[in-house]
């Protein structure tokens, strides 16, 4: 045995050095959860204080007219995700992934500061509630181009099979920044009350994310470009063939890639909008609880959401994601009724408890993998903007708008448990599109 098998001491073998790429991927999956983390904060954030949001911006005596009016400025920030998705899915194809990932956390910071600082309606009239949609604009701009940069910065600094489990941090990463929403939202609930939390503490979370940003800024800036994108660089220049037109090349080449992105994405947009940012505002408002019960339930369900992606991107690269996408969109279309009856028949805070972690564990095991999946479907040349058309349409279409047409649906026609019936409905979807998928993806 030589020098160089041995340890510092001569103890015995010296722990093996990670690799190169090994290093530049736990550093990818930091940077890039990290970001992500402040765009899925800044969107739950909205979410869980959109009462205050409506009483402060939207000039209404009905307050669920309010609150209907404060989720519609939710929506139409997702409005801006497709051409977000466009420009900035087609940006990172051509100028990297590493300069989209910095671009959208730029626009998302600016996005949130606008709602953080903008003067209620009694101070400026119809002037405070554009505000608020510019700022939500801004937001849905940015994380119309952060779900397929990101995917591709983590699946493309992957080692071999092991893809999986990287693009599980996207979504572990949503119920990081879910966590950290329902814990500030927590204590400002609980410290403060409700008419300083209805004036200026809603504001405060809004601020916090503001903190992150420069953060988040940092450690993207820091990384280096993905090995598969500066191979694809390569090929470029030696062929002298750099495409223009990214996005025009995926609509034009790949349709039906794009429409078996969007069936896979159904789910993945419908089940956390519904059954977990959408979830404490429907417990508060159709079934009774307080909102420091529903906010305490989230953050315990949140952290099944982390667990369960991390676990579910892991089996992925075991069993194959076709598996357990099929597995988790099961699992949901058959508990998810059930779950909210027993929880109208059980009115406790355990009982809440139980069925919020129940829900983000159900919805892990599906949109843990869907990522990797998405990934898998396109090439690397329009992987960033085939993984962005497809999601964000979905998210556009059936996710971002979901807290306004459930809350619609409740006022008007009083139906039970209208969030289980969307969320079966995308599980059907998102059923039938694996099974046009055949053997792929996994």
């Amino acid at each position: 045995m030589n020098d160089t098998t041995l340890n510092a001491v001569g103890r015995g073998p010296a722990p093996p050095v990670p690799s190169t790429r090994e290093a530049a991927g736990r550093r990818a999956i930091i940077a890039a959860s990290a970001g992500n983390a402040l765009e899925w904060y800044d969107f739950t954030v909205y979410a869980l204080f959109a009462v205050y949001i409506g009483q402060n911006f939207f000039k209404n005596d009905d307050p669920t007219v309010q609150l209907m009016a404060s989720f519609l400025a939710f929506g139409l920030g997702f409005v801006a995700r497709p051409l977000g998705a466009l420009l900035i899915g087609s940006y990172g194809d051509r100028a990297g992934r590493k300069a989209a990932l910095t671009l959208t956390i730029m626009l998302m910071a600016l996005g949130t500061l606008l709602i953080a600082i903008a003067p209620p309606y009694a101070a400026i009239g119809i002037g405070a509630p554009l505000l608020i949609v510019l700022g939500r604009v801004l937001q849905g701009f940015s994380a119309g181009g952060e779900v397929g940069g990101a995917t591709a910065f983590l699946v493309e600094h992957a080692p071999p099979g092991r893809r999986g489990e990287y693009a599980s941090w996207l979504q572990a990463s949503m119920g990081i920044s879910n966590l950290l929403a329902a814990a500030v939202a927590t204590l400002v609930t609980t410290l403060l009350t409700a008419e300083q939390v209805g004036s200026w503490g809603w504001r405060v979370p809004f601020i916090i994310g503001l903190a992150i940003a420069p953060v988040g800024l940092w450690m993207r800036r820091a990384l280096d470009e993905t090995p598969e994108f500066k191979e694809q660089q390569r090929q470029w220049t030696q062929h002298g063939e750099r495409p223009k037109a990214p996005l025009l090349d995926v609509v034009r080449r790949h349709p039906g890639l794009l429409l078996k992105g969007f069936g896979l994405s159904v789910l993945w947009a419908v089940g956390p909008y519904a059954l977990i940012i959408y979830m404490p505002i429907y417990v508060q408002k159709s079934m009774g609880f307080s909102s420091s019960q529903a906010f305490t339930a989230a953050l315990v369900g949140n952290v099944f959401l982390v667990a369960g992606c991390l676990v579910a991107g892991r089996l992925s690269d075991r069993i194959g994601r076709r598996t357990m996408l099929t597995l988790g969109a099961l699992l949901l279309l058959c508990s998810v009724y059930p779950l909210m009856a027993w929880l109208q028949t059980h009115h406790t805070t355990a009982a809440l408890i139980v069925a919020q972690s129940t829900f983000c564990l159900l919805v892990a095991l599906f949109v843990g993998v869907a990522p990797a999946a998405l990934s898998e479907i396109f090439p690397t040349a329009v992987r960033s903007s085939g993984m962005s058309i497809s999601y964000n349409t979905a998210v556009t279409v059936l996710g971002g708008f979901a807290p306004a047409i459930l809350t619609w649906i409740n006022y008007t026609t009083q139906v039970a448990f209208a969030p289980a019936f969307y969320v079966m409905a995308a599980c059907v979807v998102a059923l039938v599109a694996l099974a046009c998928m055949g053997r792929k993806p996994g």
